[in-house]
């Protein structure tokens, strides 16, 4: 797959947290649909799973957005606690919305991997996404399955929005088989191999692109 390079535009938003960052990758053709993803708690935009479904996405005609959230930006370490995760990404969505070139509606697809995946099912409905891609989805804090949440990867089927979820079966926060197991409606699941890293983006891609043309029907 060829990589599609340096984001076409880099915008800093301001945040009630602090700076964020979306960069925007955008096809030369009107975009068929927008794909916005954020990144985990231990990683920025550059992980090789995002990577891969953003240039997946834009050689589909998508405009990529990926989100760096404002911990990030900052230079910090360790990611900000859960909700003002959500806060820094609903400020992002708010300035990007606000833009003359997202005034014509698109299909939107909303996720990222791993903290970012929670974040997106958590505000998917708020959103009006049409799907939520969820890469690595952290099901459960690693050796603690009492500490499910499925209930986080339930929200977005709940309000009627599909949930394609890529997840290796050696991932410790929960593998696919785990995942499968629950047989959340609503809620795809491809098992690929791998741990939580998903560093073997080909099948990633081929998963997400695979989902792509279905999401972009209407709900």
């Amino acid at each position: 797959m060829t990589d599609v390079g340096d984001a076409g535009e880099v915008a800093e938003i301001e945040t009630p947290l602090g700076p964020a960052r979306a960069h925007l990758w955008t096809p030369k053709k009107a975009p068929v649909g927008r794909i916005v993803l954020g990144h985990g708690a231990g990683g920025g935009i550059g992980a090789p799973d995002l990577v891969a479904v953003r240039n997946l996405a834009v050689a589909a005609g998508w405009q990529a957005v990926l989100v760096e959230q404002p911990w990030r930006v900052a230079g910090k370490k360790v990611a900000a606690a859960p909700p003002k995760l959500d806060i820094g990404w609903l400020a992002v969505f708010q300035a990007l919305t606000a833009r003359p070139d997202w005034k014509r509606a698109r299909p939107l697809v909303v996720g990222g991997r791993s903290a970012g995946a929670r974040v997106a099912c958590r505000t998917a409905a708020e959103l009006g996404a049409r799907a939520v891609c969820c890469l690595a989805f952290p099901l459960h804090p690693p050796g603690k399955p009492e500490r499910s949440r499925a209930d986080e990867l339930a929200l977005p089927s709940a309000a009627g929005i599909e949930v394609g979820v890529v997840q290796g079966d050696r991932d410790p926060f929960g593998s696919g088989a785990d995942i499968q197991a629950l047989a959340l409606p609503g809620v795809a699941v491809s098992r690929v191999e791998g741990d939580h890293s998903l560093k073997k983006t080909g099948p990633v891609a081929e998963a997400v692109r695979a989902w792509l043309p279905a999401w972009l029907e209407t709900a």
